[in-house]
């Protein structure tokens, strides 16, 4: 078992731990926001430094590939760590590893060692699986009916990091500037800072750990036995628990198709919007409100999933992101159409993950849930590099509207398992609120 104390042993009091979640909310909070930055200027110019390295602008994709592989890679390691020995010593080290992955990519491009760097990109995938796992900690100790409100405004605040991290690419390139760097590399000291910020902040901060908390809650008097956090199992063990529960398997399910229609569609929008001669301010423009379409509504969502329950608004998701690839797919050179188009397919996104997330907490048992989740952000991430690996070569053969259609047919199993649940609750079978 962990060594770290929780309680002494005797539980945690209602007030205690309201009193505990809101510090850790506040705290994964505000990880968020110094991590969000570090991961916004690294995607800023991740791509840009694999072209000045290749001298091709068909290696420059490569640079968010690696990230997203990156994040799968490491998704199952850190949720094994947080089942062993919490959440915080799992978040601390994602963000770490982060860093020194941001610290690679700097020694690489210096050298100008491509390979290197695309290793360095594979370890800043830590950080993002990072950014990814927090929202579960902030789930742990929350509450029945504020749960998605909770995992929500974690969401939440990565938008800061979002918006600012691509903004600093000027005032980057000036301190690179100061220490002798190209200046491409600017934003990438300012991931190491916040990849490493991040790390101390949940070190120093996430204290009691929001998930030893919660088995220290269940070993209250009257509670029951508590079989949170135990020692030594597979990162996989958490499987059974996926594939024999129709709810957990719903929020995997809609949790990763969610994410693959985002991706498929928003990494090839740049492309097609080029095509018919888009400016690339308007290009950046239509990403940026797309980014904002994922995570500045989150809190909204997470209310409406505590008020009407996820598995209801995980499909009016899926509604979302089939009006979006509707409009964006048949928008043509219509600049304002796509754009309306990335922003709802971003709304969906936020809508699927915050709902899907919180469906997963409620659905399987306290031992298995950091593995269950671990296994959800796994999939999520290969999902997105599966989508974002063949959504070039579908709009080479079917066209942009060809992509969208593609894209919508990633709903389907989650419509059919969320009305089969809604269904099943009416029958009078498991709640499916």
């Amino acid at each position: 078992m962990t060594t770290e104390s929780t309680s002494g042993g005797r539980g945690l009091t209602e007030d205690q731990r309201a009193r505990l979640q809101r510090r850790t909310v506040l705290t994964l909070m505000l990880t968020q926001v110094v991590g969000g930055i570090g991961m916004g200027s690294m995607l800023a110019v991740g791509a840009l430094i694999a072209r000045d390295l290749t001298g091709s602008d068909t290696w420059s994709g490569m640079a968010t590939t690696m990230i997203t592989l990156g994040a799968a890679v490491f998704a199952l390691p850190l949720a094994s760590i947080a089942t062993r020995r919490g959440r915080r010593p799992g978040l601390a080290l994602g963000w770490a590893m982060g860093g020194v992955g941001s610290s690679v990519v700097i020694a690489a491009a210096v050298m100008e060692w491509f390979v290197p760097f695309l290793v360095g990109m594979v370890l800043i995938g830590a950080g993002t699986a990072t950014n990814l796992q927090a929202r579960h900690a902030a789930a742990d100790l929350a509450g029945e009916g504020t749960r998605g409100r909770d995992l929500s405004v974690v969401v939440w605040a990565t938008t800061v990091g979002a918006v600012l991290g691509p903004n600093l690419i000027g005032v980057g390139g000036r301190v690179a500037a100061l220490v002798g760097l190209p200046e491409l590399l600017g934003p990438v000291l300012f991931t190491t800072a916040g990849f490493a910020l991040g790390a101390a902040l949940t070190l120093v901060l996430l204290r009691p750990d929001p998930l030893l908390a919660s088995a220290a809650r269940v070993d209250a008097p009257g509670a029951g036995p508590s079989t949170a956090v135990p020692t030594r199992r597979s990162p996989l063990s958490g499987l059974p628990e996926v594939t024999g529960n129709p709810r957990a398997l719903l929020a995997i399910v809609g949790i990763v198709a969610s994410h693959t229609v985002m991706v498929a569609v928003m990494t090839m929008t740049p492309v097609h919007m080029s095509h018919h001669g888009v400016a690339l301010t308007v290009v950046g423009l239509t990403l940026s409100l797309h980014i904002a379409g994922m995570y500045a509504f989150s809190p909204l969502v997470g209310w409406l999933t505590d008020r009407l329950g996820p598995v209801p608004v995980l499909l009016a998701g899926q509604g979302v992101l089939l009006t979006a690839v509707a409009v964006a797919g048949t928008a043509g050179d219509d600049e304002a159409r796509v754009t309306l188009g990335l922003v709802l397919l971003g709304l969906g996104w936020s809508f699927g993950l915050v709902s899907g997330s919180t469906l997963l907490a409620e659905s399987v048992p306290d031992a298995v849930r950091p593995r269950v989740q671990g296994l959800s952000d796994l999939l999520m991430n290969l999902g997105g590099a599966s989508a974002g690996a063949m959504s070039g070569v579908v709009l080479t053969q079917a066209g942009f509207g060809g992509l969208n259609l593609f894209a919508a047919l990633f709903t389907l199993p989650v419509v059919v398992l969320a009305v089969r649940a809604l269904v099943a609750g009416r029958g009078g079978g498991a709640d499916t609120s």
